[in-house]
């Protein structure tokens, strides 16, 4: 389950909600962690689906983001992915598996973000990509 913070922090909202606490965050790194459901949207089979690992670590990137905007109260922007390379999924994890992620931003140019995600399950990395994202700073 996520804690309910987490909700203000990134424009996603249950049922859409794929990570579940901030465990730290600066500038260029957040981690979170993520318990998965039996309800989760993303869960197939018992099973959180590959989209489900790639949208927990793009939530994650929200999630530093939003925490940045918090810091420096200012709204929270909302991001859309504009690429991804290198996809790697090593493992599924199943219902009741805790995930911690971690987001790394490599680059930041305007609005255009890339950073390096990577999920790990009981100790055991099982995803990782790396992300262009694309920033809508509008409300700023």
């Amino acid at each position: 389950m996520y804690e309910e913070d987490i909700l203000t922090l990134i424009p996603q909202k249950p049922p859409f909600v794929m990570v579940g606490k901030l465990l730290y965050s600066d500038d260029n790194i957040t981690k979170t962690s993520f318990v998965i459901t039996a309800d989760n949207v993303l869960v197939i089979n018992g099973e959180f689906s590959e989209a489900g690992l790639m949208e927990n670590m793009a939530q994650t990137a929200a999630v530093g983001e939003g925490n940045m905007a918090r810091i420096e109260d200012r709204p929270i922007a909302i991001g859309y992915i504009g690429a991804v390379k290198n996809l790697e999924v090593v493992h599924l994890p199943k219902i009741g598996d805790e995930l911690m992620t971690e987001i790394k931003v490599e680059t930041r140019l305007l609005n255009i973000a890339i950073a390096c995600g990577k999920v790990w399950c009981n100790e055991q990395m099982i995803a990782q990509c790396e992300m262009k994202i694309f920033i809508n700073k509008i409300n700023d």
